[in-house]
């Protein structure tokens, strides 16, 4: 035997000797409403559960070295099913059958999980309500048991039971307070054996030493206090047991399997929790990565096959898992051996867990539903912004203890919508609002357009939303845009980080286009995803929704690709309605452009005859990333853009130049390669001058030389003035 295989095998051993235990007491506890006969009957079932579980989880599962075992959340939701059975007067054998149909639908349900793919979804249920679920699980539990500790009879609920004390019976009181105390002190004192191990034993040596002292009856035979021989209870063997409950079948109908659906449906999404729940804990502590959809598949597999041998249901849990881990298991083997290591307990340990006390079993029992319990959540009412986590956990109990669990399961569902709307609506929609007289477009304009878009720039203000739009967050989005409305002629809708859009966000974006058609404006969309991360295709749910169609009216969402060019349009009909612009199709001279102007005609003369005249079609380029060259390009007539590549297919749109604007000045000045790529727009044509020519021409003209060198420096200093000012407004 490899070492890896020894780490395995004592790995499963140590998972046995704690998954057992557990596994009897669970099974004894969901039985026992049934009547005492019955408790037998759950210790096998119990045993079962951790034999079919271990070997066919671990063979079909993903995750290595996941113990899989019954749980406490199975014989919650199974034992008040059986209970709520009994009220009604369901016989014995009908009970039997439907705890076993519940967990193969529960089975059959995890299958259909895995098969959807819900396994991620499942995972991110909020921790309030699971932590609130299992803290009522865990208070149902330990109510369960205290009237068997206690050691009444007659079927008393807990309140009953503590009501009445000449029911007492001290023998069993003391051995469950023997069990319990050896299982929390042992772990200090002993790790080698696991705690429930200690503590079933202590409990067992506890009744043979009471036996001995005359206090308790030393048979198995009819003694309510112990387990009892595991055979059926109707006496018959375990196979008699199995055809017994199989016959019943006969009287299922369909009222009785719809009966079924709801608590086999939350069987299956507690069992998931469960389950996926330790497999992250492990991923942790292995640096491993599991696959949350085969889990899930396996963990159905398994729970039918338990099921339908007559075993407990189960999921994936964190004790035995720990203790397989820190035993040195490394593979899936260490499940099988937990399996296998189940069934020869089974089968040579038989005779002795029929001495097993029920006190014990319930005091183990307790012991685990204590711990269930989360008592961090009470730091929750420490602090107002925690307050409603803590209303919530208190809701799943309460609706737990005083409903069922199946109602808490539903108030839990519910409330875990609440959460995501919570946290939604909290969220802040727009992310950064600024005026059109605080950030421009990539359009670089001269002076004179510039000092126009500051003046009159408030006319437009450009809001980058984010988030979910939808009916939590339509209020807020309609509270931020409330003002501009009555103030400003154009709204820009930055929608990039946009993640989701409902009717009701969409309804309230058309009120707002119809508002602003009245002042004549426009409501103005840019970036709208294609494809969002929630996967709906925004751009197409609105043109569906009409909110894109045109109107008759002619007031209609302006839509861009992009926010800069949504901005470069509305700064268009800003500067134009100011008449600053002149006729593009006319080709603009020399001393017609801002860099030149009060300077003296010859000398204008002489620099345009040393200048390259230079007409460029749109789309042409006019040089690339890394070209050599020391031209300073003015544009007399069209638009250039500059553009830096990020890979064959992807640009990044660093800038767009204008009639009258110059580029191509950072060559000029140091001679070193173009730093990005620089392509006509639209039909463009060019002064060029090259540092060369420059030069020559300074010779003979100093003082216009420097003045152009000024003005280019001028000229760049302003451009950085606006951006300094626009990443200003940025950072508040």
């Amino acid at each position: 035997m490899n070492k890896n295989n020894a780490g395995d095998v004592w790995g499963g051993l140590a998972a046995m000797l704690v998954a057992l235990p557990s596994a009897i007491a669970f099974g004894v506890t969901v039985y026992a409403p049934l009547g005492a006969a019955q408790a037998a009957q759950g210790a096998i079932a119990g045993i079962l559960g951790a034999m079919v579980l271990g070997l066919v989880a671990a063979s079909l599962g993903g995750a290595p070295r996941l113990i899989s075992a019954p749980c406490a959340p199975a014989v919650a939701i199974l034992s008040v099913f059986a209970m709520e059975r009994v009220a009604h007067g369901t016989d014995v054998a009908s009970i039997v059958l439907m705890l076993t149909l519940v967990g193969l639908m529960a089975g059959a349900f995890q299958i259909l999980f895995g098969v959807l793919r819900l396994g991620h979804l499942i995972k991110y249920m909020p921790y309030p309500v699971v932590s609130g679920y299992l803290s009522g699980v865990g208070l149902i539990i330990i109510g369960s048991q205290i009237p068997k500790l206690l050691g009444t009879t007659g079927g008393l609920n807990i309140w009953a039971a503590l009501a009445a004390p000449g029911q007492w019976n001290v023998s069993s009181i003391v051995v469950g307070a023997v069990t319990a105390g050896v299982m929390v002190l042992a772990p200090r004192m002993v790790k080698a054996v696991p705690a429930a191990i200690l503590g079933l034993l202590a409990g067992v040596l506890a009744y043979l030493a009471l036996g001995v002292a005359g206090a308790v009856p030393l048979s198995t035979d009819g003694n309510a206090m112990l387990v009892g021989p595991l055979t059926s209870g109707e006496g018959g063997g375990f196979l008699d047991g199995m055809s017994a409950r199989w016959q019943a079948a006969s009287q299922m109908n369909t009222d009785a399997l719809t009966l079924l659906l709801f608590p086999a449906l939350t069987l299956a999404g507690l069992l998931s929790i469960d389950t996926l729940k330790t497999c992250v804990v492990l991923d942790a502590m292995t640096r491993s990565r599991h696959d949350s959809n085969r889990e899930l598949v396996a963990q159905g597999c398994a729970n039918l096959c338990a099921s339908a041998l007559g075993g407990m249901p189960g999921a994936g849990t964190m004790g035995a898992t720990l203790v397989n881990l820190s035993s040195g298991a490394v593979s899936r083997m260490s499940g099988m051996v937990e399996g296998v290591s189940a069934l020869v307990a089974f089968a040579l340990l038989g005779a002795l867990i029929a001495w097993v006390p029920v006190a014990a079993l319930a005091s183990i029992l307790i012991v685990i539903g204590v711990r269930m319990i989360d008592r961090k959540s009470l730091h929750f009412l420490h602090s107002r912004a925690t307050l409603l986590d803590f209303l919530v956990i208190a809701a799943v109990v309460t609706t737990a203890l005083t409903a069922s669990l199946i109602a808490a399961s539903g108030v839990g569902v519910l409330l875990a919508i609440m959460l995501f709307i919570r946290e939604q609506v909290n969220n802040r929609v727009v992310r950064r609002r600024m005026l059109g007289s605080e950030t421009f477009s990539k359009r670089v304009r001269t002076r004179d357009e510039m000092a126009s878009l500051v003046r009159h720039g408030d006319q437009v203000v450009v809001c980058e939303l984010q988030g979910s739009l939808f009916f939590g967050t339509t209020q807020q989005l309609y509270s931020a845009l409330e003002g501009d409305l009555k103030t400003r002629r154009f709204i820009i809708l930055d929608m990039r980080r946009v993640q989701t859009v409902d009717m009701t966000a969409a309804h309230m974006l058309e009120q707002v286009r119809e508002m602003l058609a009245e002042r004549d404006g426009r409501l103005i969309l840019a970036g709208i995803p294609v494809k969002s991360p929630s996967g709906l295709d925004i751009h197409s749910y609105l043109v569906e929704l009409d909110l894109l169609v045109p109107k008759p009216n002619g007031h209609r969402v302006k839509v861009f690709g992009e926010v800069d060019s949504a901005l470069e349009w509305t700064e268009d009909l800003i500067i134009n309605e100011a008449a600053l612009t002149h006729t593009l199709e006319n080709a603009l001279e020399l001393h017609e452009m801002e860099l030149f102007s009060k300077r003296k005609e010859e000398t204008l003369s002489a620099l345009e005859a040393c200048m390259e005249k230079r007409s460029v079609a749109a789309g042409g380029k006019i040089f690339s990333l890394g070209d050599k060259g020391d031209e300073l390009f003015l544009i007399r007539r069209g638009a250039v853009r500059i553009v830096l590549p990020v890979n064959e297919t992807q640009n990044r749109h660093l800038g767009t130049f204008g009639r009258g604007a110059f580029f191509g000045e950072m060559s000029f000045l140091d001679g070193a390669a173009r730093s990005a790529d620089a392509i006509a727009f639209s039909e463009t044509e060019l002064y060029v001058l090259s540092r060369k020519v420059y030069d020559q021409f300074a010779e003979e003209h100093r003082k216009a030389a420097l003045a152009l060198m000024e003005g280019v420096a001028s000229t760049l200093a302003s451009r950085l003035r606006y951006t300094t000012a626009e990443l200003r407004v940025m950072a508040q």
